[in-house]
């Protein structure tokens, strides 16, 4: 059939793979400045699919539970290369700070001191730069006239009024029937590039399974009293209950390592403070629990199950989602729908870049300047991110000594 050959990969799971690698050593700053660079580097340059595509890949991501940019890429590897280059998206985005993180086990004192300060600081100044050059470009595309405008000013106040992951969620849906109102008159959004090699049966499936291990993980764990399965079922369930990902998932994982007694929480604490200044997704904090837990599996093992079993029930349910999507997508009134969910993604977006990226980073008017100059070196000088990353955390190590 003619809609098989649109299903073709258009790459190689070696291609994902070099290109998450790149991602995965650099993308500082959290699920929305990993957004940034995913946009800058996979849309922008690459032209892996479009801005409107890519758009709706982060809604739908927003609207199911997990780390919503490790979605995002996992997703981008699927429609590039098909299951192994999802396989290789996940792999080579998650391991550099899952790595950096075990290590970082061993060598807790590394980061003390105004110098080790100071470069946290300026990790911090790059995601605020990073957010702004996502936000001013899909702004362009996304909400270029009047009425999508509007829908994304209307995201930002949600967001910021109701809060939370559940602000995210309920602006999108605003976003879409805002959508089904205002932007029925627009041009078509393009489906070609958006077609994932995931059949139906396929996808019921993995929501089987993402239902049947959260009901069962805990009944059996709890019969059998197997560490493992203990383990397994704790961050599966912390996993599962996240929407957004990145900090969002810390009280969940706090409360069932620490309150367990399974992990100090000097050691919790001092873990998440390393975590902030690595690249990558904040969900392999995970591997850094699984190695420093008291109880076995740890180390190497625990690390390792910890990971997995923290990404698991978002790629199930991503998957599961993926060709029901597929086919409503290609509706008129899911279309409609769509351009305001975008513009509302524009808001939430800017929002984030005001809380926490900007309040979190920007403390002064020094500040000010190098996040600045690192969203003028992006925008205008198109700078590489990892350029930008390095002077910016250069900068925050030179002022923190002063």
């Amino acid at each position: 059939m003619p809609e098989k050959a649109a299903h073709r990969p258009a790459g190689t799971a070696r291609e994902v793979l070099g290109a998450f690698l790149k991602l995965g050593l650099t993308s500082f700053g959290g699920p929305i400045a990993h957004l940034g660079y995913f946009r800058d580097e996979l849309v922008v340059r690459r032209k892996w699919v479009d801005e409107a595509g890519y758009a709706d890949l982060v809604a739908l991501c927003q609207f199911l539970p997990g780390p919503a940019s490790s979605k995002v890429g996992f997703a981008l590897g699927l429609l590039r290369a098909g299951p192994l280059g999802a396989l290789a998206a996940w792999t080579a985005f998650t391991l550099p700070s899952a790595f950096l993180l075990v290590a970082f086990a061993s060598a807790a004192a590394a980061f003390d001191g105004p110098a080790g300060a100071g470069l946290l600081h300026g990790l911090k100044l790059v995601a605020a730069a990073v957010v702004a050059q996502a936000v001013w470009g899909m702004a362009r595309s996304l909400a270029p006239d009047r009425p999508r405008a509007s829908i994304a000013v209307a995201a930002i106040l949600v967001v910021v009024f109701l809060g939370g992951a559940f602000g995210q969620i309920a602006a999108i849906a605003m976003g879409c029937l805002a959508g089904l109102l205002l932007c029925r008159n627009g041009a078509s959004v393009a489906t070609g590039h958006l077609a994932f090699q995931v059949s139906r049966r396929t996808g019921a499936l993995c929501l089987v399974l993402f239902f049947g291990l959260l009901v069962l993980l805990p009944i059996v764990s709890a019969v059998t009293g197997w560490q493992t399965l203990l383990l397994i079922d704790a961050f599966y369930r912390s996993g599962s209950l996240v929407f957004g990902g990145g900090h969002v998932v810390l009280p969940l994982l706090q409360a069932e390592t620490v309150a367990q007694g399974w992990v100090s929480e000097g050691a919790f604490l001092a873990g998440y403070g390393a975590a902030q200044a690595i690249p990558g997704p904040l969900f392999t904090f995970a591997a850094y629990l699984g190695t420093v837990m008291e109880p076995e599996p740890n180390g190497f093992l625990g690390a390792a199950i910890g990971l997995v079993a923290i990404f698991l029930p978002g790629f199930l349910l991503l998957v599961g989602a993926l060709p029901f999507w597929n086919a409503l997508r290609r509706r008129p009134l899911a279309q409609a729908g769509m351009r305001g969910a975008n513009a509302a993604v524009v808001g939430i977006l800017a929002a984030a870049l005001y809380s926490p990226v900007w309040t979190g980073a920007v403390l002064d008017a020094y500040d000010f300047a190098i996040a600045a100059t690192g969203f003028v070196l992006l925008t205008v000088w198109k700078a590489p991110p990892w350029s930008v990353v390095l002077l910016t955390a250069i900068a925050g190590t030179i002022m923190g000594l002063l």
